[in-house]
């Protein structure tokens, strides 16, 4: 299903015009400042290419979770400065209402070129998609841009139901490339097909993992989440996270799978997170019942990454170990730089936001991926095959 883009827009649905542009602009502020722009910077080609075809941008997001009211630590006006920061030679406006009389002026103010209008969140229908807002919402453009892929799972009143009244309705710059690289890797990858998943909990993951098993050529899992599958191989796992209530359901995948699913043969354990200096590699079979595995092992580390160099396609969603501790992100680093790599070589390499995203961004290899979800929650959902309300609501092409 391919939705139409501000690429399909004729410059008479543009030029003059209002674009109502719902971006995902919750980052994360500390002392009032954007300490991470990196969702700001990734929606700037969008409202560039706008601002550039004659368009009035007018800007919707929303921010933490406030409960449908305003609430100080909230507002989006420290955005409103990086913005202007990443945006000097446009006049930006923050207003600090949404869906009021003054923001509906401020979308008409002829010297505005982009505006910003306050947290989504602080308006109660917001989040039950209610229809009044929903239309209400519409009045402030005259055509609507949903470039929040991060938020696209959601069917709110900002990223679904305005797309009901205000026509026409497409994705932004940002959304298309999510759609693309995603879409494309779960239509049409290139072989060999190789899926990482780590994480915690193997329950997250079990229709990502229903989805990809078919598609795949390996299928590579470290993270705590292998824990429950060496439970179900009758292992050892110590003071391991251990989904009990999933054992059998992890039995059941490793007859299936056969050898297409790869899993960690050692890891990295220690008798806690607080007790890292002590952390030393033991084979899978070996973990000792006072400790508890943090990260996969270096042999792991290395076959994972052996798995991953050899393929055309790659798709990555969560950590292999707890990465924010050291040296229990070495398997973290061993895929992301294999990862890397890969891309080198000509592989399309996919990190599918959230943790692993993050940790990407970290090890300042973002530009060595061919594709950085911005979107964790909705990266999950949509390889689970599960339908974006606010992909779902946008103009067919």
């Amino acid at each position: 299903m391919k939705k139409k883009t501000i690429k399909d827009l004729s410059d008479a649905d543009v030029r003059g015009k209002r674009a109502l542009v719902r971006v995902d602009f919750n980052v994360p502020l500390d002392n009032g400042r954007v300490s991470d722009d990196t969702r700001i910077r990734a929606a700037l080609p969008t409202i560039q290419a706008l601002l550039d075809r004659g368009a009035r941008v007018i800007l919707l997001s929303h921010l933490g979770r406030p409960k449908g009211k305003p609430e100080v630590k909230y507002s989006l006006e420290p955005v409103a400065h990086r913005l202007t920061e990443l945006l000097p030679a446009q006049k930006i406006t923050f207003i600090e209402t949404t869906d009021t009389d003054e923001a509906m002026k401020a979308t008409h103010d002829p010297n505005a070129h982009v505006v910003l209008l306050e947290n989504t969140r602080f308006l109660g229908g917001e989040e039950t998609n209610d229809e009044r807002l929903a239309r209400g919402l519409s009045q402030l453009g005259d055509f609507y841009v949903n470039d929040a892929f991060g938020s696209a799972h959601r069917a709110h009143a900002s990223t679904e139901g305005v797309a009901h009244y205000l026509k026409p309705a497409v994705a932004g710059l940002l959304m298309e490339r999510e759609l693309e690289y995603l879409g494309g890797a779960l239509e049409n990858p290139k072989q060999p097909f190789v899926a990482v998943l780590g994480g915690a909990k193997v329950s997250g993951k079990v229709d990502v993992i229903e989805r990809l098993l078919p598609k795949v050529d390996k299928l590579l899992i470290g993270g705590a989440m292998a824990c429950t599958f060496f439970k179900a191989m009758g292992l050892e796992t110590g003071k391991s996270l251990v989904e009990a209530d999933r054992v059998a359901m992890a039995k059941d995948l490793l007859a299936r799978a056969g050898d297409k699913l790869l899993l960690p043969v050692d890891a990295m354990v220690s008798s806690g997170l607080d007790a890292a200096q002590s952390a030393h590699a033991v084979a899978r079979d070996a973990i000792p019942p006072h400790e508890a595995m943090f990260d996969i092992g270096p042999k792991s580390a290395a076959a994972f990454a052996e798995a991953i160099m050899g393929a055309k396609t790659v798709i990555w969603n969560g950590p292999m170990g707890v990465f924010e501790t050291k040296p229990f992100d070495a398997g973290t680093r061993a895929v992301a730089e294999a990862m890397a790599k890969a891309t080198k070589t000509g592989a399309t390499t996919i990190v599918g936001g959230g943790d692993s995203a993050a940790a990407v961004a970290e090890m300042k290899l973002e530009d060595a991926m061919s594709h950085v979800s911005t979107g964790g929650g909705a990266s999950l959902e949509f390889l689970e095959g599960k339908v974006l309300p606010g992909v779902a609501a946008l103009d067919d092409r």
